[in-house]
Protein backbone atom coordinates (compact mmCIF):
# COMPACT_ATOMS: atom_id res chain seq x y z
CA UNK A 1 0.00 0.00 0.00
CA UNK A 2 2.86 2.33 -0.85
CA UNK A 3 3.12 4.89 -3.49
CA UNK A 4 5.42 2.68 -5.51
CA UNK A 5 7.11 0.26 -6.57
CA UNK A 6 3.39 -1.13 -6.20
CA UNK A 7 2.33 -4.54 -6.09
CA UNK A 8 2.71 -6.80 -9.64
CA UNK A 9 0.63 -8.94 -9.85
CA UNK A 10 1.39 -12.67 -11.17
CA UNK A 11 0.85 -12.71 -14.34
CA UNK A 12 2.58 -9.77 -14.64
CA UNK A 13 5.46 -11.61 -12.78
CA UNK A 14 5.65 -15.04 -14.57
CA UNK A 15 5.77 -12.32 -17.84
CA UNK A 16 8.73 -11.32 -16.85
CA UNK A 17 9.82 -14.50 -15.80
CA UNK A 18 10.18 -16.45 -19.07
CA UNK A 19 13.31 -17.85 -20.93
CA UNK A 20 15.14 -15.05 -22.25
CA UNK A 21 14.43 -13.27 -25.91
CA UNK A 22 16.75 -11.45 -27.63
CA UNK A 23 16.02 -7.86 -28.04
CA UNK A 24 16.46 -8.09 -31.66
CA UNK A 25 14.23 -10.55 -32.91
CA UNK A 26 10.87 -10.11 -34.57
CA UNK A 27 9.27 -11.20 -31.31
CA UNK A 28 10.87 -8.70 -28.92
CA UNK A 29 9.86 -5.96 -31.31
CA UNK A 30 6.33 -7.07 -31.86
CA UNK A 31 6.26 -7.22 -27.96
CA UNK A 32 7.84 -3.73 -27.84
CA UNK A 33 5.30 -2.29 -30.41
CA UNK A 34 2.35 -3.53 -28.42
CA UNK A 35 3.81 -1.46 -25.28
CA UNK A 36 4.06 1.49 -26.85
CA UNK A 37 0.65 1.07 -28.39
CA UNK A 38 -1.04 0.21 -24.97
CA UNK A 39 1.13 3.65 -23.86
CA UNK A 40 -0.37 5.86 -26.59
CA UNK A 41 -3.52 4.79 -25.05
CA UNK A 42 -2.72 5.21 -21.18
CA UNK A 43 -1.36 8.84 -22.39
CA UNK A 44 -3.95 10.02 -24.57
CA UNK A 45 -1.82 10.75 -27.60
CA UNK A 46 -1.55 9.26 -31.17
CA UNK A 47 2.19 10.42 -31.60
CA UNK A 48 5.24 9.56 -30.11
CA UNK A 49 5.72 7.83 -26.67
CA UNK A 50 9.63 6.64 -26.21
CA UNK A 51 10.54 4.05 -23.70
CA UNK A 52 13.42 5.18 -21.63
CA UNK A 53 15.71 2.49 -20.13
CA UNK A 54 15.83 3.94 -16.73
CA UNK A 55 13.30 5.02 -13.63
CA UNK A 56 11.24 7.88 -14.03
CA UNK A 57 13.72 10.21 -12.37
CA UNK A 58 15.75 9.60 -15.81
CA UNK A 59 13.28 10.07 -17.49
CA UNK A 60 12.91 13.62 -16.72
CA UNK A 61 16.52 14.24 -16.62
CA UNK A 62 16.47 12.91 -20.28
CA UNK A 63 13.60 15.37 -21.20
CA UNK A 64 15.66 18.11 -19.91
CA UNK A 65 18.91 16.96 -21.67
CA UNK A 66 16.65 16.52 -24.95
CA UNK A 67 14.81 19.55 -24.88
CA UNK A 68 17.18 22.07 -23.64
CA UNK A 69 20.71 24.55 -24.28
CA UNK A 70 22.57 26.17 -21.58
CA UNK A 71 20.71 29.40 -20.24
CA UNK A 72 17.36 28.36 -21.49
CA UNK A 73 14.57 29.51 -18.63
CA UNK A 74 12.60 26.87 -17.26
CA UNK A 75 9.01 28.00 -15.09
CA UNK A 76 9.01 25.07 -12.14
CA UNK A 77 5.72 24.50 -10.40
CA UNK A 78 7.21 22.89 -7.01
CA UNK A 79 4.65 22.27 -4.38
CA UNK A 80 6.16 19.25 -3.87
CA UNK A 81 8.77 17.16 -3.78
CA UNK A 82 9.07 16.19 -7.48
CA UNK A 83 8.22 19.31 -8.85
CA UNK A 84 11.20 20.89 -7.29
CA UNK A 85 13.25 17.65 -8.49
CA UNK A 86 12.37 18.47 -11.75
CA UNK A 87 13.94 22.21 -11.07
CA UNK A 88 17.16 20.57 -9.65
CA UNK A 89 17.47 18.63 -12.39
CA UNK A 90 17.23 20.94 -14.68
CA UNK A 91 19.89 23.36 -12.74
CA UNK A 92 22.14 21.03 -12.69
CA UNK A 93 22.33 21.06 -16.37
CA UNK A 94 22.71 24.97 -16.49
CA UNK A 95 19.24 25.69 -17.13
CA UNK A 96 17.73 28.63 -15.82
CA UNK A 97 15.27 28.04 -13.11
CA UNK A 98 12.22 29.98 -12.34
CA UNK A 99 10.43 28.49 -8.89
CA UNK A 100 6.62 29.69 -8.10
CA UNK A 101 4.23 27.58 -6.05
CA UNK A 102 6.55 26.88 -3.87
CA UNK A 103 4.49 25.75 -0.86
CA UNK A 104 3.86 21.98 -0.73
CA UNK A 105 0.62 22.68 0.92
CA UNK A 106 -1.03 24.80 -2.39
CA UNK A 107 -2.59 23.57 -5.58
CA UNK A 108 -0.60 25.41 -8.44
CA UNK A 109 -2.25 28.77 -8.67
CA UNK A 110 -2.79 29.79 -12.29
CA UNK A 111 -1.93 33.47 -11.49
CA UNK A 112 1.61 32.86 -10.25
CA UNK A 113 2.02 30.88 -14.18
CA UNK A 114 0.85 34.09 -15.46
CA UNK A 115 3.14 36.32 -12.97
CA UNK A 116 6.16 34.51 -13.59
CA UNK A 117 5.91 34.95 -17.64
CA UNK A 118 5.16 38.74 -17.10
CA UNK A 119 8.54 38.92 -15.17
CA UNK A 120 10.51 36.61 -17.25
CA UNK A 121 9.31 36.08 -20.95
CA UNK A 122 12.31 34.71 -22.18
CA UNK A 123 10.58 31.44 -20.07
CA UNK A 124 10.68 28.47 -23.12
CA UNK A 125 8.89 25.55 -20.64
CA UNK A 126 6.83 25.27 -18.25
CA UNK A 127 7.42 22.06 -15.95
CA UNK A 128 4.72 20.64 -13.50
CA UNK A 129 3.74 17.29 -11.42
CA UNK A 130 0.18 16.02 -11.97
CA UNK A 131 0.23 14.17 -9.17
CA UNK A 132 3.08 14.72 -5.87
CA UNK A 133 2.87 11.82 -3.86
CA UNK A 134 4.42 14.01 -1.05
CA UNK A 135 1.26 15.89 -0.54
CA UNK A 136 -1.73 14.03 -2.47
CA UNK A 137 -1.90 17.05 -5.32
CA UNK A 138 -3.91 16.43 -8.26
CA UNK A 139 -2.59 19.51 -10.25
CA UNK A 140 -4.47 20.73 -13.10
CA UNK A 141 -2.56 20.39 -16.04
CA UNK A 142 -4.94 21.33 -18.66
CA UNK A 143 -4.48 24.71 -17.06
CA UNK A 144 -1.16 24.72 -16.94
CA UNK A 145 -1.10 23.65 -21.07
CA UNK A 146 -3.54 25.77 -21.86
CA UNK A 147 -1.54 28.86 -20.23
CA UNK A 148 1.69 27.57 -21.66
CA UNK A 149 0.12 27.51 -25.18
CA UNK A 150 -0.48 31.30 -24.54
CA UNK A 151 3.11 32.20 -24.52
CA UNK A 152 4.41 30.13 -26.95
CA UNK A 153 6.22 27.91 -23.86
CA UNK A 154 6.64 23.84 -24.17
CA UNK A 155 4.43 22.10 -21.75
CA UNK A 156 5.95 19.36 -19.35
CA UNK A 157 4.54 17.02 -17.17
CA UNK A 158 5.69 14.40 -14.25
CA UNK A 159 2.75 12.03 -14.67
CA UNK A 160 4.40 9.35 -13.02
CA UNK A 161 1.99 8.65 -10.24
CA UNK A 162 -0.59 9.39 -12.41
CA UNK A 163 -0.42 7.73 -15.82
CA UNK A 164 -3.10 4.77 -15.54
CA UNK A 165 -4.81 5.53 -12.78
CA UNK A 166 -5.93 9.05 -13.56
CA UNK A 167 -7.47 10.28 -17.06
CA UNK A 168 -5.17 11.75 -19.23
CA UNK A 169 -5.29 13.85 -22.38
CA UNK A 170 -2.05 14.70 -23.56
CA UNK A 171 -3.30 15.78 -26.88
CA UNK A 172 -6.24 17.04 -25.93
CA UNK A 173 -4.71 19.12 -23.53
CA UNK A 174 -2.71 20.14 -26.47
CA UNK A 175 0.60 19.26 -23.75
CA UNK A 176 4.53 18.63 -25.45
CA UNK A 177 6.13 16.33 -22.77
CA UNK A 178 4.84 14.27 -20.14
CA UNK A 179 6.79 11.01 -18.41
CA UNK A 180 5.67 8.30 -16.94
CA UNK A 181 7.02 4.72 -15.53
CA UNK A 182 6.22 1.16 -14.91
CA UNK A 183 6.51 0.81 -10.86
CA UNK A 184 3.35 2.88 -10.28
CA UNK A 185 -0.15 2.51 -11.60
CA UNK A 186 1.56 0.21 -14.33
CA UNK A 187 1.83 -2.41 -11.66
CA UNK A 188 5.64 -3.65 -13.05
CA UNK A 189 8.87 -3.99 -11.52
CA UNK A 190 11.20 -0.54 -11.45
CA UNK A 191 13.20 0.64 -14.41
CA UNK A 192 11.43 1.30 -17.28
CA UNK A 193 10.12 4.93 -18.41
CA UNK A 194 8.07 6.25 -21.17
CA UNK A 195 8.07 9.82 -22.31
CA UNK A 196 5.62 10.90 -25.33
CA UNK A 197 6.61 14.28 -27.45
CA UNK A 198 4.87 16.74 -29.01
CA UNK A 199 5.57 18.09 -32.64
CA UNK A 200 6.84 21.53 -30.70
CA UNK A 201 8.89 19.16 -28.46
CA UNK A 202 10.83 17.68 -31.47
CA UNK A 203 11.43 20.65 -33.01
CA UNK A 204 13.36 22.01 -29.58
CA UNK A 205 15.18 18.65 -29.85
CA UNK A 206 17.10 19.66 -32.86
CA UNK A 207 18.00 23.38 -31.69
CA UNK A 208 18.92 22.08 -27.91
CA UNK A 209 22.53 21.87 -27.13
CA UNK A 210 22.65 19.90 -24.07
CA UNK A 211 24.81 16.89 -24.18
CA UNK A 212 22.72 13.65 -24.68
CA UNK A 213 23.80 9.96 -25.31
CA UNK A 214 22.57 7.05 -24.12
CA UNK A 215 18.71 9.27 -23.52
CA UNK A 216 19.25 10.49 -27.16
CA UNK A 217 15.74 10.70 -28.16
CA UNK A 218 16.34 10.94 -31.71
CA UNK A 219 18.47 8.22 -31.97
CA UNK A 220 15.58 6.18 -29.81
CA UNK A 221 12.86 7.47 -32.23
CA UNK A 222 14.99 6.41 -35.13
CA UNK A 223 15.55 2.86 -34.39
CA UNK A 224 12.01 2.48 -33.08
CA UNK A 225 10.59 3.45 -36.86
CA UNK A 226 12.88 0.73 -38.26
CA UNK A 227 11.59 -2.04 -39.97
CA UNK A 228 11.58 -4.15 -36.83
CA UNK A 229 11.31 -1.83 -34.22
CA UNK A 230 14.09 -1.91 -31.74
CA UNK A 231 15.81 0.53 -29.27
CA UNK A 232 19.56 1.72 -29.19
CA UNK A 233 20.99 -0.43 -27.07
CA UNK A 234 19.93 -3.53 -25.14
CA UNK A 235 16.54 -3.28 -23.88
CA UNK A 236 15.33 -4.91 -20.47
CA UNK A 237 14.28 -7.29 -22.71
CA UNK A 238 11.69 -8.76 -19.06
CA UNK A 239 10.89 -5.22 -18.17
CA UNK A 240 9.19 -5.03 -21.08
CA UNK A 241 7.26 -8.08 -21.46
CA UNK A 242 5.87 -7.19 -17.71
CA UNK A 243 5.15 -4.59 -19.23
CA UNK A 244 3.17 -5.98 -22.51
CA UNK A 245 0.99 -8.05 -19.72
CA UNK A 246 0.67 -5.26 -17.80
CA UNK A 247 -1.15 -3.03 -20.23
CA UNK A 248 -3.45 -6.10 -21.43
CA UNK A 249 -4.57 -6.51 -17.63
CA UNK A 250 -5.30 -2.65 -17.64
CA UNK A 251 -7.12 -2.61 -21.27
CA UNK A 252 -9.06 -6.09 -20.27
CA UNK A 253 -10.33 -4.35 -17.43
CA UNK A 254 -11.21 -1.18 -19.23
CA UNK A 255 -9.54 2.20 -18.74
CA UNK A 256 -12.73 3.93 -17.90
CA UNK A 257 -13.34 1.32 -15.31
CA UNK A 258 -9.77 1.66 -14.00
CA UNK A 259 -10.45 5.35 -13.17
CA UNK A 260 -13.48 4.40 -11.35
CA UNK A 261 -11.52 1.92 -9.47
CA UNK A 262 -9.45 4.33 -8.29
CA UNK A 263 -11.55 7.24 -7.60
CA UNK A 264 -13.70 4.39 -5.37
CA UNK A 265 -10.43 3.57 -3.56
CA UNK A 266 -9.89 7.03 -2.84
CA UNK A 267 -13.51 7.69 -1.81
CA UNK A 268 -13.05 4.80 0.98
CA UNK A 269 -9.71 6.37 2.23
CA UNK A 270 -11.26 10.14 2.47
CA UNK A 271 -14.98 8.75 4.29
CA UNK A 272 -12.61 6.30 6.41
CA UNK A 273 -10.23 9.20 7.58
CA UNK A 274 -13.07 11.70 7.96
CA UNK A 275 -15.20 9.32 10.26
CA UNK A 276 -12.45 8.85 12.58
CA UNK A 277 -11.49 12.91 13.27
CA UNK A 278 -7.84 12.59 10.77
CA UNK A 279 -7.35 15.38 8.09
CA UNK A 280 -5.62 15.44 4.48
CA UNK A 281 -2.05 16.31 5.51
CA UNK A 282 -3.02 19.38 3.26
CA UNK A 283 -6.44 20.19 3.30
CA UNK A 284 -6.71 23.05 1.41
CA UNK A 285 -5.50 21.50 -2.57
CA UNK A 286 -8.34 21.98 -5.23
CA UNK A 287 -8.16 18.37 -6.08
CA UNK A 288 -7.10 15.25 -4.47
CA UNK A 289 -5.35 12.51 -6.47
CA UNK A 290 -7.32 9.39 -6.61
CA UNK A 291 -3.83 7.52 -6.57
CA UNK A 292 -2.78 7.90 -2.93
CA UNK A 293 -3.80 9.88 0.17
CA UNK A 294 -1.54 11.38 2.61
CA UNK A 295 -3.37 11.81 6.07
CA UNK A 296 -2.13 13.62 9.02
CA UNK A 297 -1.53 11.68 12.11
CA UNK A 298 -3.00 13.02 15.65
CA UNK A 299 0.11 14.55 16.98
CA UNK A 300 0.88 12.01 20.51
CA UNK A 301 1.18 9.68 17.38
CA UNK A 302 3.85 8.96 15.91
CA UNK A 303 3.64 7.87 12.14
CA UNK A 304 6.73 5.86 12.67
CA UNK A 305 4.65 3.85 15.18
CA UNK A 306 1.80 3.18 12.66
CA UNK A 307 3.99 2.49 10.07
CA UNK A 308 5.87 -0.46 12.13
CA UNK A 309 2.99 -1.65 13.47
CA UNK A 310 1.34 -2.00 10.64
CA UNK A 311 3.87 -4.02 8.35
CA UNK A 312 3.88 -6.24 11.90
CA UNK A 313 0.19 -6.86 10.46
CA UNK A 314 1.74 -8.01 6.81
CA UNK A 315 1.20 -4.55 5.35
CA UNK A 316 3.63 -1.81 3.96
CA UNK A 317 2.77 1.99 4.32
CA UNK A 318 4.54 4.97 3.43
CA UNK A 319 6.36 7.55 5.81
CA UNK A 320 5.71 11.29 5.08
CA UNK A 321 8.31 12.83 2.90
CA UNK A 322 10.02 16.34 2.98
CA UNK A 323 8.15 19.18 5.93
CA UNK A 324 5.59 16.04 6.58
CA UNK A 325 8.27 13.19 7.56
CA UNK A 326 7.50 13.93 11.25
CA UNK A 327 3.38 14.59 10.62
CA UNK A 328 1.86 12.42 8.43
CA UNK A 329 1.85 9.00 6.75
CA UNK A 330 0.70 8.12 2.73
CA UNK A 331 -0.99 5.71 1.35
CA UNK A 332 -1.26 4.10 -1.84
CA UNK A 333 -3.74 2.86 -3.91
CA UNK A 334 -3.27 2.59 -7.53
CA UNK A 335 -1.86 -0.22 -9.96
CA UNK A 336 -2.91 -3.90 -9.25
CA UNK A 337 -4.56 -2.23 -5.39
CA UNK A 338 -8.16 -3.29 -5.18
CA UNK A 339 -10.95 -2.22 -2.56
CA UNK A 340 -10.70 -5.42 -0.75
CA UNK A 341 -7.16 -4.42 0.09
CA UNK A 342 -8.27 -1.13 0.95
CA UNK A 343 -10.77 -1.91 3.26
CA UNK A 344 -8.39 -4.64 4.98
CA UNK A 345 -5.83 -1.76 5.12
CA UNK A 346 -8.64 0.56 6.67
CA UNK A 347 -9.27 -1.84 9.27
CA UNK A 348 -5.84 -2.81 10.14
CA UNK A 349 -4.84 0.96 10.96
CA UNK A 350 -8.25 1.22 13.22
CA UNK A 351 -6.35 -1.71 15.37
CA UNK A 352 -3.32 0.42 15.35
CA UNK A 353 -4.67 3.27 16.14
CA UNK A 354 -6.42 2.08 18.75
CA UNK A 355 -3.27 0.51 20.15
CA UNK A 356 -0.99 3.20 19.84
CA UNK A 357 -3.86 5.89 21.93
CA UNK A 358 -4.51 3.44 24.72
CA UNK A 359 -0.41 3.54 24.85
CA UNK A 360 -0.73 6.99 24.52
CA UNK A 361 0.19 8.49 28.23
CA UNK A 362 -2.64 10.71 29.17
CA UNK A 363 -1.20 14.00 29.81
CA UNK A 364 -2.03 15.55 33.85
CA UNK A 365 -3.43 18.99 33.95
CA UNK A 366 -2.28 21.73 36.37
CA UNK A 367 -4.04 22.68 39.22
Amino acid sequence: MTPGPTRVPDRVLRAGAVPMIHHRTPEFSQALIDVLDGMRLLFGTDGDVLPVHSTGRGAMEAAIGNLFSPGDELLACCNGKFGAMWASIAESYGVVVHRISIEWSQSVDPADIHAAFEHHPEISAVAVTHCDTATGVLNNVAMVCEIARKHDALAMIDGVSAVGGVPFAFDAWDADVAVTATQKCLMCSPGLSFVALSNRAWKATERATLPRSYWNFQAIRETLNAADAETPGTAPVHLVLQAQEALATVLAEGLDDVFMRHESMARAVADWAAARGLAQQCPDLRRFSPTLTVLAVPPEIDPRAIKKAMRERGILIAAGLGPYRDSAFRLGHMGDIRLADVRRTLEALDAVLTDLRAKTPVPVGGG
